[in-house]
């Protein structure tokens, strides 16, 4: 006997029934965005390896221990996309899009690709949707954005996730702050883990990612970006406070939070949820602003705004409130005997076509292991299709759920259907 291969580590499948929860969240996704006026952008999975040592930064820990990259038959370097943000600006400054709109919305949807240390929510293929706009730097794109996410959130139910504020400042903020916490964490370097002695040097504000209690004691005490943003710097992330409050969107300032990437500059923010069953990984998503990036990458001097959602992690929350169903079928078409068989897939299939959710097993067998497959099916209906049925021209709707048949005419069963579908609602 052959030896089974396993899927990769990390790497889950996804699969009935719990692929109708992703289901939901992707379709409240793209009507959600449908309404903001944002359109989908589909980038490759693979890219230059250079985009992500550019962009996200070669100092993170994304590019320095996560990525997976790889040599292809021509020598170059190629990695699997670690997020989404990078390759939409390759592409928005590829294809020239700033010279044919001023203002560009785009969203996306896909898996992403990181080597780290796993636990509830987060793999090594993970999926995100995201949002990113183009072409305004007026701190009403962060609000629009921010809203969009929260109105997706009520979309789909799911509540008491929160929004987390920061600023990071802007070049001329960050480079003096910068300095400042590096002077701090030299002052404290005993104190911290070996880790953030080594991210000192080459990117401090990782520091505030740690975990470690020692690490956070002292951090507690470390200077604070906000305390030192210029003044336009200041002006623009409390236009973002005020906007949020008149849109009624409740947040938190929270000087401390950072973004695991290098290209945000000014507000950043996370959406956070309190939810157990996401263990310790409270984050769902999170994004910010990006200025200096799209010109960094070859294009035009571009503000652009972005975030991205963690879809395992909320469809583990979407699990959890227990209120997404499997779709089940309308009906099932049952074969009383083999001769009946052609007509019955011949019925099945016009009622497919009509636009209603209809089930068979195409292997027959006995009436009474068909109907234990109707019922396991979850069929809101049975039909059982026989000679005699086809000889007079109807037939009996059986409920699974309980009650008695309802006869019916085979030439009226698509609006007897359609009636019935209305009536409850239901995907019959």
């Amino acid at each position: 006997m052959s030896q089974r291969i396993l899927g990769v580590k990390g790497m889950n499948d996804l699969l009935p029934p719990d692929i109708a929860v992703w289901q939901v969240l992707e379709a409240a996704a793209r009507e959600t965005f449908r309404r903001f006026g944002y359109e989908e952008a589909r980038t490759p999975a693979v890219e230059d390896t250079a985009l992500f040592v550019r962009s996200v930064g070669e100092a993170t820990d994304i590019v320095g221990k996560e990525m997976y990259t790889f040599e292809d038959k021509a020598g170059r370097s190629l990695s699997l996309r670690p997020e989404g943000t990078a390759p939409l600006v390759r592409a928005y400054v590829e294809h020239a899009v700033a010279q044919k709109e001023p203002v560009t919305r785009w969203w996306y949807l896909g898996p992403m690709f990181r080597y780290e240390r796993m636990k509830t929510g987060r793999y090594r293929q993970f999926w995100q949707v995201g949002a990113e706009a183009y072409g305004v730097r007026a701190p009403a794109q962060e609000t629009e954005l921010i809203d969009l996410a929260m109105q997706l959130f009520d979309a789909v139910g799911l509540e008491g996730i929160r929004v987390e504020l920061n600023s990071l400042g802007d070049p001329e903020t960050r480079g003096v702050y910068l300095e400042s916490l590096r002077t701090f964490l030299r002052a404290h370097r005993t104190e911290l883990c070996a880790e953030c002695q080594e991210r000192t040097e080459k990117n401090p504000l990782r520091v505030f990612d740690c975990k470690n209690p020692s690490c956070q004691a002292v951090l507690a005490l470390a200077p604070a970006i906000t305390d030192g943003l210029s003044g336009e710097a200041r002006a623009h992330f409390e236009a973002v406070q005020r906007q949020l409050g008149l849109l009624g969107i409740p947040f938190r300032v929270n000087p401390r939070m950072v973004r695991g990437i290098d290209y945000y500059t000014r507000t950043a923010f996370e959406f956070l949820s309190d939810d157990p069953v996401l263990g310790t990984a409270s984050a769902v998503g999170g994004g910010g602003r990006y200025d200096r990036l799209v010109k960094e990458l070859g294009g035009p001097d571009t503000p652009a705004v972005g975030w991205a959602l963690g879809m395992d992690r909320l469809t583990l929350l979407l699990q959890a409130k227990g209120t997404v169903q499997p779709v089940r079928p309308g009906l099932f078409v049952a074969v009383a005997e083999e001769s009946a068989a052609d007509a019955a897939l011949a019925l099945v299939s016009r009622l497919r076509r009509a636009g209603h959710r209809v089930d068979f097993d195409a292997r027959s067998g006995s009436l009474k292991s068909q109907m234990k497959r109707a019922d396991k099916s979850g069929a809101t209906y049975a039909l059982v299709l026989g000679s005699r049925e086809l000889t007079s021209g109807e037939a009996h709707l059986k409920p699974l759920a309980g009650g008695e048949p309802v006869p019916v005419r085979l030439d009226a069963l698509e609006a007897t259907l359609r009636a019935a579908r209305a009536a409850t609602a239901g995907p019959l």
